[in-house]
């Protein structure tokens, strides 16, 4: 009978359909993001899986998602969580993963979350993209019930188990580590990228993202002119446009005040902004073209960066401060490592990787080879194989809560 069970199990395990509870782009946000270049993995990796998405909505704007949104959560209505999660108990979903950012929820550090855990009867499985150290009693009480509601949780840097235990008090029995995904890019000629992007002659550095304070762009435009008056072809790439957040909040009061530091410091030929939310396939060009990757963050205590990893992946010599995600990231001699706001270490360490072609390229070849661990299939491989795991469980435990009664 067990050996019936396990064939009826594999019959079925590769057809579990899973829905994802995030933002989701049109929305421009990095958790959007990464669902949509998760979704499309996991469909590409088993392309009987179909990515079914239940959207959280902010208030400001109207999204008019594709078809694999399904659902939609309205942000600030407890109600909504509860519809939502009733649903989702309807219907064929056999395992849901929540993307868990504390923002994108409403209610006081994302309160309404809970509601939708506690009512939904399928599995759930729970990716966290903040981790906050030393944090506060709302905090430990929220984040220690959404653990509590998951089946498994997904972290994506393993000093996140350490917080979670030391500050939270959870051990890692039910905690995955899986990294964040980037794209499967080849190394390319820098020379050949610049080409391509009229780049042609500069030693081009970079930084891309939804931009906001918090990036330090500020600190690499004071390191530039030191930088400039040894390398006069240096050209200084802002790559994104402005956290639609902080646009609704502040306009774009923070770019402006970064323009207004480029006229002063006469950087006008060694800064150019652009100011667009890229695709993929235009961040991997830029990044390929990029001979020092710059993430300059404020923030000690971020434990994940999208653009950091996107940097690794496509194996670019990187400096960084050291938040948390940066030292995991960056260690064993895979970037270099400045303190936070300090124009002048930012300055002498780029001016080190300029002057120095070997240096740079061995960090290169060894970001390049730890970025080949977080690819997107490889990823998308290790959910699935998450995902079939927690089903099986499920299955299983219903099976056994039959068979008592």
């Amino acid at each position: 009978m067990e050996q019936l069970l396990t064939v009826d199990l594999g019959k079925l395990l590769h057809r579990v359909s899973v829905a994802y509870v995030s933002t989701f782009p049109p929305r421009e946000c990095g958790i959007a993001t990464f669902t949509r270049d998760l979704t499309h993995a996991m469909h590409a990796h088993n392309p009987l899986t179909r990515p079914l998405i239940a959207a959280i909505n902010d208030e400001v704007e109207i999204y008019h998602y594709g078809p694999h949104v399904r659902w939609q959560i309205a942000q600030d209505d407890p109600d909504s969580y509860r519809e939502v999660a009733q649903a989702l108990n309807a219907s064929a979903v056999d395992v849901v993963n929540v993307q868990h950012e504390f923002g994108i929820f409403g209610g006081e550090w994302g309160r309404h979350l809970l509601i939708l855990l506690e009512a939904l009867r399928k599995p759930v499985v729970t990716t966290l993209h903040t981790v906050l150290p030393d944090p506060d009693p709302a905090t430990v009480e929220i984040l220690r019930a959404v653990y509590a509601l998951s089946a498994m949780t997904v972290a994506m840097t393993p000093v996140a188990r350490e917080i979670l235990r030391e500050g939270y008090g959870l051990d890692g029995h039910r905690l995955r580590i899986i990294p964040h995904g980037v794209p499967a890019v080849s190394m390319q000629d820098s020379d050949e990228a610049k080409a391509r992007l009229g780049l042609s002659g500069r030693m081009v550095i970079s930084t891309f993202g939804l931009i906001n304070s918090g990036k330090g762009i500020e600190d690499v435009l004071d390191a530039l002119p030191s930088v400039v008056a040894r390398f006069p072809n240096v050209l200084y790439l802002v790559l994104g446009q402005t956290h639609p957040v902080v646009r609704r909040g502040q306009g774009e009061e923070y770019r402006t005040r970064l323009v207004r530091q480029v006229r002063r410091l006469d950087l006008e030929d060694h800064v150019k902004f652009n100011n667009r939310y890229l695709t993929d396939d235009e961040l991997v060009q830029y990044l390929m073209a990029t001979d020092v990757y710059v993430t300059a963050y404020h923030n000690p205590n971020q434990i994940v960066s999208g653009t950091l990893s996107y940097a690794l992946g496509c194996g670019r010599a990187i400096v960084s401060t050291p938040y948390l995600y940066a030292n995991d990231a960056l260690a064993d001699g895979r970037g270099m490592l400045i303190p936070f706001r300090n124009p002048a270490a930012i300055a002498e360490a780029v001016m080190r990787l300029l002057s120095n072609p070997e240096l740079r390229e061995r960090i290169q070849r060894q970001a390049f080879a730890y970025g080949r661990q977080m690819r997107w299939p490889r990823v998308a491989a290790a959910y699935q194989r998450l995902f079939r795991d927690i089903y099986a469980r499920s299955r299983s435990a219903r099976g056994t809560a039959v068979a008592s009664y």
